[in-house]
């Protein structure tokens, strides 16, 4: 399983249309960002501090095929890129994270 985080907007954008090029960040590097179960939580302190109503979405990894490139990225770490759009039919379930003293709390991931 990967993960994407989406501030409310770009969630509802997503639902609304059924697929999505991904957030401004994607749309400008060419392809999707992902993080793994271990990666999530650091992605969002790093770029998601203080988001309200911040959405996790859970993505199977192996329907992405080749689509799905590991690359390196944070600290050297592999992070999973998806060069296609990201539709619906792609995310598994999704949970709102709530945020308490300016950090997202998260369930527990695999």
């Amino acid at each position: 399983m990967i993960y994407k985080l989406f501030r409310p907007s770009e969630w509802e954008q997503m639902q609304s249309s059924g697929e999505t090029t991904g957030a401004p960040i994607d749309v400008e590097d060419g392809y999707v960002h992902f993080s793994t179960a271990a990666q999530v939580e650091k992605t969002a302190e790093l770029y998601f501090a203080d988001v309200e109503g911040l959405m996790l979405l859970a993505v199977p990894s192996d329907p992405l095929g080749d689509a799905l490139k590991w690359e390196p990225s944070r600290g050297g770490d592999l992070f999973p890129h998806l060069f296609r759009m990201f539709r619906m039919e792609d995310v598994a379930w999704t949970k709102e994270l709530e945020l308490v003293d300016g950090q997202h709390i998260f369930p527990e991931l695999t």
